[in-house]
């Protein structure tokens, strides 16, 4: 099974156990990102779930400029979430601007039924 690639605009942020962030200790601090709204995850361009391990793809840059990609391989029971980035909404817990409703028609008035004669 390949991993799952919507598209160039989907990324995945991975939420790991913290029992599992201290077992794995300083091989897992680089592939970390902490946003203090929601904590350290990992983001990837990548996930596959099939087999024995979770699959995580992430990209980088080597010492050189050179673009590279790594592939993290994690013990199923350490994976705590995933969530789906798409590039057109924000990721966290922040202030959200509420959509203004547009103000409603105004009712259409009442006209009592024409007496008949």
């Amino acid at each position: 099974m390949t991993g799952i690639r919507m598209n160039d605009t989907t990324s995945f942020a991975v939420f790991l156990f913290p029992q599992a962030i201290e077992t794995l200790g300083p091989v897992i601090k680089p592939y970390l990102t902490d946003v203090p709204a929601v904590g350290p995850h990992i983001v990837c361009s990548e996930v596959d779930p099939a087999g024995p391990f979770f699959t995580l793809t992430v990209q980088g840059r080597s010492a050189d400029g050179r673009a590279v990609e790594a592939e993290l391989l994690v013990p199923h029971a350490f994976i705590k979430l995933v969530v789906s980035l798409h590039s057109e909404h924000g990721f966290g817990f922040g202030v959200r601007e509420k959509a203004v409703a547009a103000p409603a028609p105004a009712p259409a008035p009442v006209v009592a039924p024409a007496a008949q004669t």
